[in-house]
């Protein structure tokens, strides 16, 4: 009893001190930023790439100023809308994955607790607790909540790393609208004798901004993000407007 008493007055002061650490150092994690961050990256990159790229492979056939601009407009819409359903049906699969695992996991609670929670504990020892006091936790987070446990620490899930597939859809079509906007913005404003030139350096100067602002939000190094970005991007511009060229010469 003496123990016990000892261990909740440990465990409450743990919890004060924590708390009061906590006021003096907050900490700024990034990875709640994954789900959204990874679509709307996505999203935009894939919005300047393949914009510019049609631009530039339509340009290098030869198409006069108005079709260049019609054809890139009309490859924001369908961008767009093949970005959001693309990434809510492949979201929503990973969702689907998730929530039977979760209904498995609440069947197997439901059948058999006693080798459910041992099996929980196992995972604790196996991270470095010992036998009892991982029987202990397990016992504890197991009556506060059984199945937020084991999605946790056995599934792997959490409300950061969760499938949200409206959420994904929603960020992928607009930041690809976005991403779009900028190459059609040039298409717009250049010179048509020019147009491959500007379109061309305006697009890896987005990309190299992109990159940047990603690695920035992603707590990554900024450069990597930078280089790897544009250069991805000038090696798919480069091969359209190479096709474009070629077909052009061809027609």
């Amino acid at each position: 009893m003496t123990l016990d008493t000892t261990h909740s007055h440990r465990a409450d002061h743990g919890k004060r001190s924590f708390t009061k650490a906590a006021g003096r150092h907050g900490e700024n994690h990034r990875s709640d930023r994954i789900g959204w961050l990874r679509a709307a990256v996505l999203g935009a990159n894939d919005g300047i790439v393949s914009t510019a790229s049609l631009v530039l492979g339509v340009a290098a056939a030869g198409a006069d100023h108005r079709t260049i601009l019609m054809t890139s407009v009309s490859g924001l819409i369908a961008g767009a809308m093949s970005m959001a359903a693309g990434e809510f049906v492949s979201v929503h699969s990973q969702a689907d994955t998730e929530s039977a695992d979760l209904a498995r996991e609440q069947a197997e609670l439901t059948k058999d607790p006693v080798g459910e929670r041992r099996e929980l504990a196992g995972i604790y020892v196996s991270r470095g607790l010992d036998r009892p006091l991982a029987d202990q936790v397990a016992a504890e987070l197991m009556a506060h909540d059984a199945l937020g446990a084991h999605a946790r620490d056995e599934l792997g899930l959490s409300e950061t790393t969760a499938a949200r597939p409206i959420q994904a859809a929603l960020a992928s079509a607009a930041s690809f609208a976005v991403g779009a906007v900028l190459p059609i913005g040039v298409v717009v404003t250049a010179a048509p004798q020019h147009l491959i030139v500007w379109v061309t350096l305006a697009s890896l100067g987005f990309l190299a901004g992109l990159g940047a602002v990603s690695a920035q939000l992603g707590g990554a190094r900024v450069w990597t993000g930078t280089w790897r970005v544009a250069f991805w991007g000038a090696v798919a511009m480069a091969v359209t407007a190479g096709a474009g060229a070629l077909f052009g010469a061809v027609a």
